[in-house]
């Protein structure tokens, strides 16, 4: 379908609360500039990736060791002609346990393929989200990955 929101998942070995606690701690697994909050329901914060991206948002849901969402208040995609793209999209994080392992199933609801970022966004996303941020969670260290 072409309509699809772009979603990747992995499992792990740590517990739920120490995926929750990587998630939060965005500066250690989202390569760029970070300012402001992340951890808390109403922190908002920035982020920079040089010239070529800017991204706001706010944190608008937050279940411990199970959900976080964020939501895309403002955005320069410097690469695009609709530089605008993010805004109002969410940035979705949904833990659950699967046997002995936790799931991590993360989705940029509104990244869709029709946006003209999307495969270099979905790129990105798997990058950060699937080295990094895993990364983070299994040894404690995100990867750089840009």
């Amino acid at each position: 379908m072409n309509n699809q929101n772009f979603t990747t998942t992995f499992e792990v070995e740590q517990s739920p609360a120490e995926v929750f606690s990587a998630i939060n701690n965005v500066a250690d697994w989202w390569q760029g500039e970070i300012k402001g909050n992340s951890h808390q329901l109403g922190d908002e914060f920035d982020y920079r990736m040089m010239t070529f991206h800017y991204s706001k948002q706010k944190v608008v849901e937050m279940i411990p060791n199970k959900k976080v969402v964020w939501l895309v208040t403002e955005s320069d995609l410097n690469s695009f002609p609709n530089k605008t793209e993010w805004n109002g999209t969410k940035i979705i994080f949904e833990i659950s346990e699967k046997g002995n392992k936790t799931e991590l199933r993360f989705t940029h609801s509104g990244l869709v393929p029709q946006f003209e970022c999307y495969g270099d966004c979905s790129g990105a996303w798997s990058e950060l989200v699937g080295k990094s941020l895993f990364s983070l969670i299994t040894i404690g260290k995100g990867m750089k990955v840009f």
